[in-house]
Formats: C-alpha cells, sequence, structure tokens
C-alpha cells in the first residue's frame, strides 16, 4: 500500500513539475498546441495507472469522460467537413460568375461611369408621385452638378447626364456618385432608388468577395437585377 502510495506522489509530483518546466520555457508554445485525442488518452491512462486503490475513479464518471471527449471530437470532425464544402461552393461560384463576362448587366447603382462620348443614364424607381433632384459628384466628393428631374409619377421612368458640370463644361471620364432624392407635393421626403446598366469586363476575387468589374465600378452579385446579352 506505501509503494503505490509512494509511486502515485513520485508522479503527480514529476508531472507538476514537468508543467512547470514546460510553462517557464515557452507558455506561447503550449498554448498553440490543443489537446488532441492521443494526448487525452495517455492523461486518462496515467490517471487510471496512479488512481487511489481505496477511492477508484468511478466507472460512470470514467465513462462520461469518454464519451463527452467522443462527442467533442466527432463535432470537430463536423466543422473541418463543413469547412471544406464552404471553399468548394466559393469556388464553384466563382467558377460560374465568369461566365458573364461579356454580358450586359442592370443593377442597383449609387453613381454613373462616365466615359468619352457617353451619356450615362439611370432608371429611377419612386414609391409615389414626388419631384426628383439628383446631385452629382466627383470622386473627391465634390458636387459638379445638380439635376432637377422635375415631377415624376410613381413607378420607375428614365434620367440622363449629358456629363457636363453646372458650367457647362464637359467632365473628364471617371466613376460619379449620384444621391437621388424625392420630394411629395406636401413637401414629405420619397425613397429613391436607382438602377444603370453596364457591361462586365472582367470579375473581381479581391479579399474573398466576388465582385462583378462593370466599367470603373465593383458590382456586388446581390446588386444585379437583370443580366441579358448585348
Amino acid at each position: 500500500m506505501s509503494t503505490t502510495t509512494s509511486t502515485t506522489a513520485s508522479t503527480i509530483t514529476g508531472a507538476t513539475t514537468a508543467a512547470q518546466t514546460a510553462n517557464a520555457q515557452g507558455a506561447t508554445s503550449t498554448l498553440s498546441n490543443p489537446l488532441g485525442k492521443d494526448v487525452f488518452l495517455k492523461l486518462l491512462t496515467v490517471q487510471l495507472a496512479n488512481q487511489n486503490p481505496l477511492d477508484p475513479v468511478d466507472n460512470q464518471s470514467f465513462i462520461a469522460q469518454l464519451a463527452q471527449f467522443s462527442s467533442l471530437e466527432q463535432m470537430q470532425d463536423v466543422s473541418t467537413q463543413l469547412g471544406t464544402l464552404t471553399s468548394a461552393m466559393l469556388s464553384s461560384n466563382q467558377l460560374g460568375t465568369a461566365t458573364l463576362v461579356g454580358k450586359k448587366v442592370t443593377y442597383q447603382a449609387s453613381g454613373l461611369d462616365l466615359a468619352s462620348g457617353s451619356t450615362p443614364g439611370l432608371q429611377v424607381t419612386l414609391p409615389s408621385a414626388a419631384r426628383v433632384t439628383a446631385v452629382i459628384a466627383d470622386s473627391t466628393g465634390n458636387t459638379v452638378r445638380v439635376l432637377d428631374l422635375g415631377a415624376q409619377n410613381a413607378g420607375t421612368f428614365s434620367a440622363s447626364w449629358d456629363g457636363r458640370d453646372q458650367s457647362g463644361n464637359t467632365l473628364p471620364a471617371g466613376h460619379y456618385s449620384v444621391k437621388l432624392s424625392g420630394t411629395a407635393a406636401d413637401g414629405s421626403s420619397v425613397s429613391v432608388s436607382a438602377a444603370t446598366q453596364g457591361l462586365v469586363t472582367g470579375v473581381s476575387l479581391a479579399n474573398g468577395a466576388t465582385q462583378l468589374v462593370v466599367g470603373s465600378s465593383l458590382v456586388n452579385l446581390s446588386d444585379v437585377q437583370q443580366i441579358t446579352q448585348p
């Protein structure tokens, strides 16, 4: 009996000393290595080999520990498989998006791409009758033109911009933001949404997000309303 007790005390003391040494030499290394099933089983074996013979581990508690570890291991396997499936679906979606290159898309827009000799247009949608104003700004945020689109009925209407500033000067090609506002007859504000069209010239996969390259704009797939053959 004394021999068993001595062995157990020695084992525990040795394990404690080893753990303290490992922590002193590199806590970061210890934290970076998670407890795997092999290490768990070794620890469990040591625990059983050095248990107090007068107060052994309860069988139900022992089985419960094994069941919990088995459940955790299964959850980790499921998480790994879901990660693999997600990566495969992402790759498939990216390849599918590439087929849109060369197609014309209609998409929700908050701006216009001005190219040489072009007259960019918008499809403006109103939920109710309102007078609509468009404020056009350049890439630095400076307002270059304010367009009074007049009183419009509920529904969708077309609006265009000639690419000139408030003084009639032709502006350089580039992307310009457009802020639309609607005012009802009683002076209340009316929500306004707008869409524009463009040719898809490429697909951007930057930062893990798949976007269409339309002119100088990056368009989210969720903003695309229609796809047509040019």
